[in-house]
């Protein structure tokens, strides 16, 4: 019998625990702490001998289930839902990395990551080696006893670059390395983190996931596929957890104490959207990948990025990694940030806003924006033009959009 659909599968999670009154929609547990039946009880739950719910910073059933429906989605071993895709992605690295040790990372990197790696994480003594991914000799020659990640995003935001992930798995097994995979962009539809070495991925869920900017979120997954023990700082723990240090220790030490918690409201929309996620993102990359052969033969547009295009460097890979759905954002160039802004400002149904993968289409300048603090000469480094606009497409019909972009280009 073959695999059911993914939509079948997202609304067919059966619940953790049964529900008390067969609700169809798991229920929002709003609740702070959770009664024990004993003394004995919440004391032998503390001692971690009686899994169960105490207080929602550290589980919630309702996060639970998100976990649970994720898990069963994705294949993953386990599922850690935090607040955000960059609570994710620090969780992560501080569950791992101690001060001396290192991670290797591509240049192309989104704004707030790229700033997390070169601003925050030198404070608690981890460095971050960027490379040219596609440059493998150059990749290899910054890997020491030290280096414990190989840190990249499946597709970038806003350079939409796509490595080779084939070749970053082969050289992350060589080297004992864990392999982390940014997957915010290409979500579990379709990308299949496993199949392609994937040992742990992160995403921010407040993408496509929560259903059109409904919550913040992220989840941190582990494929079970990484021998922990290989890692210094998780080596004391490994006798007793095993195959579950990693989750072991995330979430007992640097989640629970860092308090990077998921909402139970939050939880819930990222639960709907997961159930309709097939059908907004078939809708989305169909529109983005319309959108882009429209601007491409502008007269007025200079260059268009978008790896389902046969004109973009990341074609092949697209097709091979993602099955021609690389995400709902393409990038494009007029002739000048001025005439950037005067296009944006024109706008009457695309908005002027910085989120991802809204059931609405966005555009921002990242020039300006999501890269200001930057000097030229990093904006530069990571690609990012001042004639260079990022747009993330949405829902609507495309002919409405294409008349939009029609009338702000006139």
């Amino acid at each position: 019998m073959s695999e059911k659909n993914f939509t079948t599968r997202a609304l067919n999670v059966p619940y953790p625990k049964k529900d008390p009154h067969n609700a169809l929609q798991i229920p929002i547990y709003e609740s702070v702490a959770f009664e024990f039946e004993t003394a004995e009880d919440i004391a032998a739950n503390f001692r971690g001998e009686l899994p169960a719910h105490v207080y929602s910073r550290t589980g919630n059933p309702t996060v639970e289930y998100f976990e649970h429906k994720l898990k069963a989605l994705t294949g993953g071993h386990t599922v850690l839902a935090v607040s955000s895709g960059m609570a994710a992605i620090s969780n992560a690295i501080l569950t791992l990395c101690d001060a001396g040790d290192n991670i290797l990372s591509g240049k192309n990197l989104f704004g707030h990551t790229y700033a997390l790696f070169q601003q925050t994480l030198p404070a608690f003594g981890i460095e971050t080696r960027l490379a040219d991914l596609n440059n493998i000799h150059e990749l290899e020659k910054l890997i020491d006893d030290k280096t414990r990640i190989l840190y990249f995003e499946t597709v970038t935001n806003p350079q939409l670059e796509i490595p080779n992930i084939d070749a970053l798995a082969s050289i992350a097994k060589k080297h004992q390395l864990v392999l982390m995979a940014d997957s915010t962009l290409t979500p579990p539809l379709v990308f299949k983190a496993k199949k392609f070495g994937i040992d742990l991925e992160v995403m921010s869920t407040t993408k496509f996931i929560s259903g059109g900017a409904t919550a913040v979120g992220g989840a941190i997954i582990d494929y079970g596929t990484f021998p922990w023990e290989r890692i210094p700082k998780l080596q004391p723990f490994s006798g007793k957890l095993r195959k579950d240090v990693f989750y072991g220790r995330l979430k007992r030490n640097i989640f629970r104490n860092f308090g990077a918690c998921m909402t139970a409201h939050s939880a819930y929309f990222q639960i709907l959207g997961l159930d309709i996620l097939e059908l907004r993102l078939e809708k989305c990359v169909n529109n983005c990948f319309k959108l882009a052969e429209y601007l491409e033969q502008h007269p007025k547009v200079k260059e268009v990025n978008y790896p389902s295009l046969k004109s973009s460097m990341s074609y092949l890979h697209a097709m091979k990694y993602f099955s021609h759905k690389p995400g709902a954002i393409m990038t494009f160039d007029l002739e000048s940030e001025e005439a950037c802004f005067r296009f944006m400002n024109k706008l009457k149904i695309i908005r002027r806003a910085t989120n991802l993968n809204d059931n609405k289409t966005l555009i921002i300048h990242p020039w300006s924006t999501i890269y200001v603090e930057f000097t030229p000469e990093q904006r530069a480094e990571m690609e990012i033009r001042p004639t260079m606009m990022r747009l993330s497409v949405g829902i609507e019909g495309v002919e409405d959009l294409m008349d939009d972009i029609a009338q702000a280009l006139s």
